[in-house]
């Protein structure tokens, strides 16, 4: 089994790592403190087709696959994490969802612009009062001649109120099955359709410079044909797409965890205490130490679960041992990076500062950490 990446990856996880130290480094603490989305990054972004790498050119992707897309975030998220969640949730919340389940027209109307980085798209799930109880949707779709029309809420949603957000695809109750069950279906509602509201920015404890909101829907009509997918599949369509996506936040999560080293590292190397740096005492090597053995195998981690899923093979259970696995060592990581930094940790001009604040977040969003060893120890077959 060989772990390196070939010529392609290579290259790009190089340029997105330039990308993240020239581009983002710079002015993403400045965003960070006034709670501003970063367009001008969101745009170079763009420009370097980070938007469409795991999408065919058909629509106007790269022509990649999945695993570019995790490289990417891991690249970005050693810099910043409202960054890597921007393009992240971008890709797999709001593009995948239409490129897996779309029809045609559906595909041709949406995806160019959703690809090449000109509009983004929200993921409806979360609800204020289901939380990890995604099957609890309360949210309703009746079908009125040719229209549905839509009422209730949803919570936490990422991507959903930026200048350039296109739409949001939203889980609904549209009926119910043979047995009793709710019959759910995702339906799409473009953004301004009247009834649809987006409420403020939520004040955050971290991922500051990204856009997360509460949505309202209030008698919020579309057209019939904004259906995704087959009616009542919504259920198994957002499970597929909520495995895909807990690879890419174990990818991004590694990457905040390489970034805690990173900054250690340097930092250990020229902080001095009692007339020498501190990298030089052995309790911040094996601090340090600990935190590489943790980033690294936390990569390795996502890496299987990404080959597995690329090879057509049963992922779901490493998808949830590398986003279980990643997201505690990002939190483990960031809380030592900022015991190393000691009072500059605690200083919001210090990276490390961003991440401990960043870090938490990867332990409940995608599927809380319970939520996975749930998935983990069913597929167990307990």
């Amino acid at each position: 089994m060989d772990f390196r990446l070939s010529e392609e990856h290579e290259a790009l996880r190089e340029s997105v790592r330039d990308f993240a130290r020239d581009a983002v480094a710079p002015v993403i603490a400045e965003h960070y403190e006034r709670h501003t989305f970063p367009y001008e990054i969101v745009r170079q972004m763009g420009k370097m087709g980070l938007f469409g790498l795991p999408f065919p050119e058909e629509h106007g992707g790269m022509g990649g696959d999945y695993f570019a897309l995790c490289l990417a975030l891991e690249e970005l998220a050693r810099v910043d994490s409202s960054v890597a969640i921007t393009l992240e949730a971008a890709v797999s919340l709001g593009a995948m969802p239409i490129h897996r389940f779309g029809t045609d027209e559906q595909k041709a109307r949406w995806l160019p612009r959703l690809l090449s980085g000109e509009a983004l798209a929200g993921f409806g799930l979360t609800e204020p009062g289901t939380g990890s109880d995604a099957g609890g949707t309360q949210t309703r779709a009746v079908l009125d001649g040719d229209e549905w029309v839509i009422n209730g809420s949803k919570a936490f949603i990422t991507n959903s109120g930026t200048d350039i957000t296109a739409l949001v695809t939203v889980t609904a109750v549209t009926g119910t099955n043979p047995d009793g069950s709710k019959e759910l279906s995702t339906i799409i509602v473009p953004s301004g359709t009247p009834g649809f509201t987006v409420a403020p920015g939520y004040s955050k404890v971290g991922w500051n410079a990204s856009d997360t909101h509460e949505l309202t829907f209030d008698d919020c009509r579309v057209p019939a044909g904004n259906l995704l997918g087959a009616r009542g599949r919504g259920f198994a369509q957002f499970l597929r797409i909520l495995d895909e996506g807990r690879i890419a936040i174990a990818a991004l999560a590694v990457g905040l965890a390489q970034g805690c080293v990173d900054e250690s590292v340097k930092y250990a190397k020229e902080r001095q205490a009692f007339g020498q740096p501190i990298g030089n005492y052995q309790a911040i090597q094996f601090k340090i130490a600990d935190m590489e053995l943790k980033a690294h195998t936390a990569r390795l981690a996502y890496y299987d679960a990404a080959a597995r899923m690329l090879a057509g093979e049963p992922f779901k259970r490493q998808a949830a041992i590398a986003k279980l696995h990643a997201s505690t060592v990002a939190v483990d990581n960031a809380r030592e990076a900022t015991q190393i930094h000691g009072g500059y940790g605690f200083m919001n001009e210090y990276p490390v500062a961003r991440f401990w604040r960043d870090s938490k977040i990867l332990e409940i969003g995608e599927g809380t950490s319970e939520v996975q060893r749930m998935i983990i120890a069913r597929d167990l077959g307990m």
